[in-house]
């Protein structure tokens, strides 16, 4: 059984940081594509970043581009997002997925989901 366990969300100020983690279990983590993507209250869930199997490969939201870092590291089975200069529009609920093999940044080619971490940026 696969699961996906987000954390590290919570309160934080804007231009403040936060790192979220999301530990994965039941499948060889090694061999497949993580994304993180996030939904804002009243808004459809939007693709933040995603990083391939080996961690070449990594691609962003414009609108997160030069702010936030997305890395794995398969030897815990973890993949993070490090958000630096958090700003009250990046406020959502963030969920980590995870596919098999083929990079993409496209939400429903992702093939397990985490259940979400609250990530709130006061102004």
């Amino acid at each position: 059984q696969v699961q996906l366990v987000e954390s590290g969300g919570g309160l934080v100020q804007a231009g403040g940081s936060l790192r979220l983690s999301c530990a994965a279990s039941g499948l060889t983590f090694s061999r497949y594509v993580m994304g993180w993507f996030r939904q804002a209250p009243g808004k459809e869930r939007e693709f933040v970043a995603a990083i391939s199997w080996s961690g070449a490969n990594t691609d962003y939201a414009d609108s997160v581009k030069g702010r936030f870092t997305i890395s794995r590291d398969n030897a815990k089975n973890t993949v993070y997002l490090q958000m630096n200069s958090l700003k009250p529009e990046d406020t959502a609920v963030y969920f980590c997925a995870a596919r098999p093999f083929t990079f993409t940044v496209l939400e429903y080619e992702y093939n397990y989901w985490g259940q979400g971490t609250q990530v709130t940026v006061s102004s």
